[in-house]
């Protein structure tokens, strides 16, 4: 399903379905912004991150529609005013009595700033909670991503500790904070509470 939000950042943000053809866009972007993604981007530590070819990137987008066939993961593009802005991917989901899933997201820098990804964020997670059925989410981030961690706070997500040399990012194991919200926490909305809280930011400003 396409998520769209036409005018809370004066230019259409939208969230759709990974394709094929997105494979070339991905690359360019991701090698372009190789230095500004590096220090937060997790690794396999037997593997490089960013690879110059375009064969990795298709077999990456044509596994992620696998696994989205099998209700495993929900790989999005974020556009902003129609353009390649990043990817957005919720992803690990367990169902039976768990209900749970773990989000990923980038942004190119050139578009970073513009409160891109907390609002295809709050899309994204209303969506998984009203409509797949999820219950819980997490998202988790290096306590030195200050930028990372500002956008799930901002949308209220709990901090609920550190997981201690978790990933392997930017050539070692680091550390995570763990940030979760549950479906009760956002009753009424996530994006209902990040439209409030961005009209509420303009009025004091004005």
């Amino acid at each position: 399903m396409t998520l769209t939000e036409s005018s809370l950042l004066g230019a259409p943000v939208e969230l759709r379905p990974l394709v094929t053809r997105d494979a070339a866009a991905w690359r360019e972007a991701r090698v372009r912004n190789a230095d500004w993604l590096r220090p937060w981007e997790p690794t396999n530590p037997e593997t490089p991150l960013y690879q110059s070819s375009l064969g990795p990137y298709v077999a990456m987008v044509r596994t992620m529609r696998r696994e989205a066939r099998h209700g495993l993961t929900l790989p999005w593009v974020v556009t902003y005013d129609g353009r390649f802005a990043g990817q957005l991917t919720i992803g690990n989901i367990i169902w039976g009595s768990a209900r749970s899933a773990s989000v990923g997201y980038w942004i190119d820098q050139e578009y970073a700033g513009r409160g891109v990804i907390p609002t295809v964020l709050a899309m994204a997670l209303d969506h998984s909670f009203t409509i797949v059925g999820l219950h819980r989410i997490e998202a988790t981030i290096r306590p030195e991503n200050r930028a990372s961690r500002r956008v799930v706070e901002k949308l209220g997500f709990h901090d609920e500790g550190v997981r201690r040399r978790s990933l392997h990012v930017d050539g070692a194991w680091r550390d995570h904070i763990c940030y979760a919200l549950t479906a009760e926490d956002v009753t009424t909305g996530l994006m209902r509470r990040w439209r409030s809280a961005v009209q509420a930011s303009r009025t004091k400003i004005s």
